[in-house]
């Protein structure tokens, strides 16, 4: 049997994109979601959420490109910046840290990985805190799929309560089921897989449960409707999590940095496909078995 939990990462981050994800889990084609603890439209996420408790939430721990929820100057001056109080706005420049410590002279792994872990605790009790059950967490970026960052994670997640994660590695048919994905990105994808393994045996020895894996991360920004219906007509069994980025391109979003503008309004409309999918059994993170690390009952 094909199971599908549909997730819209960035819950919070504008207005547009909080009523994006809800509108879509009332059409009954968006299960699941992961909510920033800090951006410009968490509390109403956090108020949306509570008012909406057959919506899966999880916690989209922020590591790069965003503001702690640590002081910068006192917990977490390593990881950003104690002068503007952010993270570095690039993936590259984070791993560059993350792995080398260059851009700081930081030179104990240690030290880098307590304050990552702290922090991704503050972000999940800040939700929790709000009376939210979180369900799973994931990384904005994907940043977890690196070990550096993966272990820490895991373990603030663990003290959290939390024993489930996305797992973020895309299998080879989904991403050859995506034409329209750029090369770079579904090279970045296969590339990336190598850290699958290791991903792998950490949750399991720290019995989190996970899914078969992501899909549509390579066609992130281009995901439309005949690509949904070209994924899910490739489904094979199991669990599988489907990553997206709904929301509405409008003056709030125009005040946001990032890349996903005309494609939000494309994802929103395209997911409504979904629907036309009615032996795929749609689930959440909160029915994933944590006997097993593929299994939802």
């Amino acid at each position: 049997m094909s199971r599908l939990i549909v997730n819209a990462d960035d819950f919070g981050l504008t207005p547009g994109v909080n009523r994006a994800i809800i509108e879509l889990h009332e059409a009954g084609v968006l299960t699941s979601t992961t909510l920033m603890a800090r951006a410009g439209a968490t509390n109403e996420a956090i108020n949306l959420a509570l008012a909406h408790p057959t919506l899966g939430v999880g916690c989209h721990i922020v590591l790069v490109d965003g503001e702690p929820v640590l002081s910068p100057q006192k917990d977490v001056p390593h990881l950003a910046d104690p002068v503007d109080g952010a993270f570095r706005k690039k993936l590259g420049e984070f791993l560059i840290w993350l792995y080398t410590g260059r851009a700081d002279g930081l030179t104990s792994m240690a030290i880098r990985a307590q304050e990552i872990e702290a922090e991704a605790f503050a972000q999940i009790a800040r939700l929790q805190d709000r009376g939210l059950h979180l369900t799973h967490v994931d990384t904005h970026k994907h940043t977890h799929m690196f070990p550096a960052v993966l272990r820490p994670v895991l373990r603030a997640a663990k003290r959290a309560g939390i024993h489930r994660i996305r797992n973020p590695f895309e299998p080879e048919w989904a991403v050859r089921a995506t034409p329209r994905a750029s090369w770079l990105r579904s090279a970045e994808v296969f590339a990336l897989r190598r850290f699958g393994p290791c991903f792998r045996r950490l949750i399991a020895e720290e019995g989190f449960a996970t899914t078969d894996g992501a899909i549509a991360v390579a066609g992130t920004g281009v995901l439309d409707a005949a690509m949904v219906r070209s994924l899910l007509q490739k489904l094979p069994q199991g669990t599988w999590e489907l990553v997206t980025h709904p929301g509405y391109n409008d003056a709030g979003l125009a005040r946001i940095r990032t890349r996903l503008r005309e494609s939000r309004d494309i994802e929103r409309n395209a997911l409504q496909a979904i629907s036309e999918f009615p032996t795929i059994a749609l689930a959440s993170f909160a029915g994933l078995d944590l006997a097993s690390t593929s299994s939802i009952v």
